[in-house]
């Protein structure tokens, strides 16, 4: 089912107001994926958020907004990804990084190896819960980690912090309810972290506030 003009400008918009490129071949499989999404919503319980418009901006632009700080990155790991977010949407955008997404329910975990089969991308889903042991879950060790299932960076730091690869930057993605600098820098280096860069952005469509805070191995 074709998602309209409304998705392509409210993804297109989107991209332009935090200033990211992303190619035609990319918004093609973006558009894609959420296509699937909302197809395999309709029968498996995936997404609150069922808008086209709203699928683009809430989910796909917040989701990509991560490649203003995610810098040289080859590999993710994605915590708690659901239907693939933010993990999915970034293959979609950069087809050279290699994602690994794990979550503990079943039916979504389906979803992702469906989809990402089908379009093609480097992902790899795995069915478990992330409670700190790579090895015991089968997880690998990335350079790059992030959730947006933790929206507590006080939870989310000290176990995120697990799966980090030597010299590996661990991802915060906060709300409108994001602390200071100091504050998630002293957070941080209560868990070994220390605080890189805090970016701070607005979804243009419905003026939600975000952040990405990220945080590398002191």
């Amino acid at each position: 089912m074709p998602l309209g003009p409304a998705f392509d400008d409210a993804l297109a918009g989107g991209l332009a107001a935090l200033g990211l490129e992303v190619d035609a071949a990319a918004r093609a499989r973006l558009a894609a994926f959420a296509e699937r999404l909302l197809a395999w919503n309709r029968k498996v319980n995936l997404t609150a958020i069922t808008g086209p418009a709203e699928v683009a901006e809430l989910h796909l632009v917040d989701s990509l907004a991560l490649l203003r700080t995610l810098g040289g990155a080859a590999t993710l790991l994605d915590v708690g990804s659901g239907a693939g977010l933010p993990g999915v949407a970034l293959a979609c955008a950069r087809p050279g990084l290699e994602v690994t997404c794990c979550d503990v329910v079943q039916k979504k975990v389906a979803f992702l190896k469906a989809v990402t089969a089908e379009l093609d991308l480097p992902v790899r889903a795995r069915a478990v819960r992330a409670a700190g042991d790579p090895e015991a879950e089968g997880l690998p060790r990335c350079e790059a980690v992030v959730s947006r299932a933790f929206t507590d960076p006080a939870r989310w730091l000290p176990l995120g912090a697990r799966y980090l690869a030597p010299g590996g930057r661990l991802f915060a993605m906060l709300g409108r309810e994001a602390g200071g600098e100091a504050e998630l820098a002293a957070l941080g280096a209560e868990h070994g972290l220390a605080l890189e860069a805090l970016d701070r952005f607005t979804l243009p469509r419905s003026g939600h506030a975000r952040a990405v805070a990220r945080f590398r191995a002191r």
